[in-house]
């Protein structure tokens, strides 16, 4: 690793150097199923894991501190296709991917393939609309290329904006994660994880930028598909006798849908479009959605900046696709497997008197937090607090119906829910970790990039020496870092409903200006502005409105909603009460009435998980009427437009890199 900082040498190894990694973390593994094996306690084990991890990320991203722009902002713009699109699958694969989407699938069944099939489709469209383009331009960060393409910094700031929302909206969700994973195995108060979490981030970015990033991304993969197959295979192995969990997915569903007969479940694992889930309409709106903003979303397209060439670039984004597809497959296997082995669970038979011998991982993850499981409606803190809760609604024994898990715990307890040794355990944390800081890492860099090359260096100080523009990036940096760890520690939300905002936002207020940018010479500046603000306003309003104000959005916009009338009778009823009630009960009336209003708010039923189906349309509407009514782009832009879409030829921007 000493040869980082010259980047030629280290380079020319990487297959020997993450081959060694690869086996270095497998003996590791291994070690520590002996020191597990000769009673090193549990907790011991779990800060080893942790903590060997991050600090590897962490001599990596030390290592590979620069002062060079080009190499902090774009790695040198020479990592190999297969590399990159290792790190861009560890980019990718955040804390929603690898703790909340098999947990989502859990729970949702065939409802949640909608997250598998968006995520997975968006890459077609990086791919072919997006990313090689992107980088013949030569950009460091996407408001450079729509200052360029749309002539001065209006577009450049209204791409910041945008930018800035969307990646916000996600690292919190990142750095929710940490704070989870670092709660349940060292032990720690959430809102001390969360900073814990922040501080593995930090090292792994802040000195050493995208370079920096970069080979931690590729190390962090690593860890994490491990961590994330191991488990998958061990389970079909039991289960089936075939250690092969993409092949046995169908068994695992026939298991589940046999047990959920057994125990009187109705709606279960593979039923369609049920109430609570997705109907068509929103399943396949939700799809669009992730598919769109994965094809915008700035911290995944700003990785396609770094490869050697246009070329490399379409072959990164075909080894992107591979690389997140092994963990895409895989995924609604684990999920089947997972559910199969609870629902087993159950059919034993499982009382408040022997849940603590046979589900003793329920009340430890309880008491890390206790939304994170509950049974009868309570905390499972304990046996007495699950007998005390089961008694008071006369449940003698407890049903899959009775047990409420929080989709972000399902990876990571399943290891304990099968019975795998708590080496198993302490590994997923560490993938878990490693997926979180990855997408983290990104993230953070996009945003320090935006405000320190496109504000300070673009629009305040074009002057500024490279020293100060680091040092200002390194700084932006650890402040917004902060910020996002201060919301995370407030638990704003689930995972997954974090990181599908961020789609939306990203979609809505990126998607056509960059598409249009490329693919249609007529757009111009005043047009892009305008659609950017029109699309990108229409979807966070929609957001906010039916999450943060849906009284109120339901009052004005409730005559383009499907509540139906007894739904609607609900609300007056609880309005009612709401207005005549006093004191501490006005409060617990209010929370009753915005959890009522949240779930009728809406556009013709569509749900804020989609926001970006108003908030597209309206861009691309506003874009191509407002630039059919104002001036062409010139000449020398349509020209510079026709030569950006030639496949070969170079690149057409290229700044300093020192």
């Amino acid at each position: 690793m000493a040869n980082v900082q010259g980047g030629d040498s280290f380079t020319a190894n990487l297959n020997k150097v993450y081959g060694m990694y690869t086996g270095g973390f497998i003996a590791f593994i291994i070690l520590m199923a002996i020191l597990s094996a000769m009673g090193v306690p549990n907790v011991i084990i779990g800060y080893m894991f942790v903590g060997f991890t991050i600090l590897i990320y962490a001599v990596i991203g030390i290592m590979s501190r620069t002062m060079q722009v080009g190499e902090y902002y774009v790695a040198g713009r020479r990592v190999p296709a297969i590399y990159n699109g290792m790190a861009t699958g560890a980019d990718w694969m955040s804390g929603a991917s690898f703790v909340g989407m098999a947990g989502t699938l859990y729970l949702l069944g065939y409802n949640g393939l909608a997250f598998v099939l968006g995520w997975t489709g968006g890459y077609v469209l990086v791919a072919i609309l997006v990313a090689p383009f992107l980088r013949k331009f030569g950009a460091y960060t996407v408001p450079d290329f729509l200052s360029a393409r749309y002539g001065g910094n209006i577009a450049r700031f209204a791409g910041i904006v945008v930018l800035f929302s969307c990646s916000f909206t996600y690292v919190v969700a990142q750095i929710f994660a940490t704070g989870i994973i670092s709660a349940r195995f060292l032990g720690l108060d959430f809102t001390v994880a969360v900073y814990v979490g922040l501080a593995g981030i930090l090292v792994c970015s802040m000195l050493g930028g995208m370079r920096a990033v970069t080979w931690t991304q590729v190390a962090q993969y690593i860890v994490l598909i491990i961590a994330y197959l191991i488990p998958a295979i061990w389970m079909s192995t039991v289960m089936t006798g075939v250690p092969i969990p993409q092949l046995m997915y169908g068994q695992a569903l026939q298991g589940i849908i046999s047990l959920e007969q057994a125990q009187g479940i109705v709606v279960g694992h593979t039923s369609t479009f049920v109430s609570g889930g997705y109907d068509a309409l929103n399943y396949f709106l939700l799809i669009l959605c992730l598919m769109v903003g994965t094809a915008s979303l700035p911290h995944i397209l700003m990785r396609y900046f770094t490869t050697p060439s246009v070329r490399e670039a379409r072959a990164s984004v075909a080894w992107s696709l591979l690389f997140i597809f092994i963990l895409y497959f895989t995924a609604p296997a684990y999920a089947a497997f997972a559910k199969w082995t609870m629902l087993e669970l159950v059919q034993s038979g499982l009382t408040p008197d022997n849940i603590a011998d046979k589900a003793a991982w329920m009340m430890n993850w309880a008491q890390a937090d206790g939304a994170l499981v509950r049974i009868c409606g309570a905390a499972a803190v304990s046996a007495e607090a699950i007998a005390s809760a089961c008694s008071a609604q006369g449940i003698e024994n407890i049903g899959f119906a009775n047990i409420a898990l929080n989709a972000d715990m399902i990876v990571l307890a399943t290891p304990e829910m099968a019975g795998m040794p708590y080496v198993i355990s302490g590994m997923v944390a560490a993938g878990g970790l490693a997926a979180a800081l990855s997408t983290a890492d990104g993230l953070l860099l996009a945003i320090a990039n935006a405000l320190s090359h496109d504000i300070y260096y673009k629009m305040i100080d074009p002057n500024a020496p490279t020293s100060r523009r680091l040092i200002v990036s390194r700084v932006l940096l650890v402040v917004v870092a902060i910020a996002a760890a201060y919301v995370a520690s407030t638990r704003p939300a689930d995972i997954l409903a974090m990181v599908s905002w961020a789609f939306s936002l990203a979609a809505a207020g990126l998607f056509p200006a960059l598409v249009l940018g490329v693919w249609w010479k007529r757009t111009n500046g005043p047009g892009a502005v305008a659609g950017i603000v029109a699309g990108f306003g229409i979807c966070l309003y929609y957001l906010l409105g039916t999450r943060y104000g849906a009284v109120g959005f339901h009052e004005t916009w409730g005559w383009l909603g499907t509540a139906t009338v007894e739904q609607v009778a609900r609300f007056d009823e609880l309005k009612a009460a709401w207005t005549a009630a006093t004191g501490e009960a006005k409060e617990a009336a209010w929370v009753a009435l915005d959890a009522h209003a949240q779930t009728i708010a809406s556009w013709w039923g569509v749900k804020n998980l989609s926001a970006a189906a108003f908030g597209l349309p309206v861009g691309f509407g506003v874009m191509i009427l407002v630039s059919l009514l104002t001036k062409a782009p010139s000449k020398e832009m349509q020209d510079f437009i026709d030569e950006l879409r030639v496949p070969g030829g170079k690149t057409m921007m290229e700044e300093k890199t020192t």
